[in-house]
């Protein structure tokens, strides 16, 4: 019983070191309203912020991309795409807009770049490289408080309130941020793989992470098909 203890113990701290998952994507494969990711950060204040990620679904009904909550504000920074086929929307310190006119063909990957700055409460999408408009969100004040950052669901309150019709189904990768607004260079260079500045908040390169519930590390099979390409050493 003893060993037994100590190896859930052990099994449960490695997910809280560092990991490179270059290489690697979250696969969440069925609906739950429990299975989650929460990723790690002692970060606590952010008065700007980008969030970049792939991913891959075959949903067509809403579901939650990127959450996360602070004591004070349960949408403190989320990303959750909503019914309509062409709409992203993104909240900040719970205030929140939506995206118009976005394209999102099922079982594809998909990328998404996200900013936001407190000072002119100013937001942006950036998906599979292309810019959307400017729309205001909320100015003034920073996203401040320890947060929780949770892939797989939409939180409704600080680290729960899950609902299984809002869980995403499929791949997660490459989930990067920074607490400051990348320039459009560089989240050129995040889109098209080269070389960027790896998220100070949450880095992919160097993630620290929680799983609960069915939540798999697999093989990315973009990264697979482009080293059997390439054939590098690199890979």
């Amino acid at each position: 019983m003893e060993k037994l203890l100590l190896l859930t113990v052990m099994f449960a701290l490695c997910y809280a070191t560092p990991q490179d998952l270059s290489g690697k994507v979250f696969v969440f494969p069925k609906e739950s309203n429990r299975d989650h990711v929460k990723l790690l950060t002692t970060k606590t204040s952010l008065s700007s912020a980008t969030v970049c990620l792939r991913f891959f679904t075959d949903l067509t009904r809403n579901y939650g991309l990127f959450s996360m909550s602070t004591p004070t504000h349960s949408n403190a920074f989320v990303l959750f795409k909503i019914n309509s086929e062409d709409v992203i929307r993104m909240h900040a310190r719970d205030g929140g807009t939506d995206f118009l006119s976005l394209s999102f063909p099922p079982n594809t990957w998909h990328s998404m770049c996200a900013t936001w700055r407190s000072d002119n409460g100013l937001a942006q999408l950036w998906v599979n490289g292309k810019p959307t408009v400017q729309r205001f969100i909320q100015s003034g004040q920073p996203i401040t408080g320890a947060p929780i950052t949770i892939l797989g669901q939409e939180q409704d309150s600080y680290g729960g309130g899950f609902d299984a019709n809002q869980c995403f189904i499929g791949m997660i990768s490459k989930v990067h941020m920074w607490d400051y607004v990348l320039s459009s260079t560089e989240i050129q260079g995040y889109v098209n793989g080269e070389n960027f500045t790896p998220g100070n908040v949450v880095n992919w390169r160097a993630l620290e992470y929680e799983i609960s519930g069915l939540i798999l590390v697999d093989e990315d099979p973009e990264y697979v098909a482009k080293c059997s390409f390439v054939n590098t050493k690199a890979c």
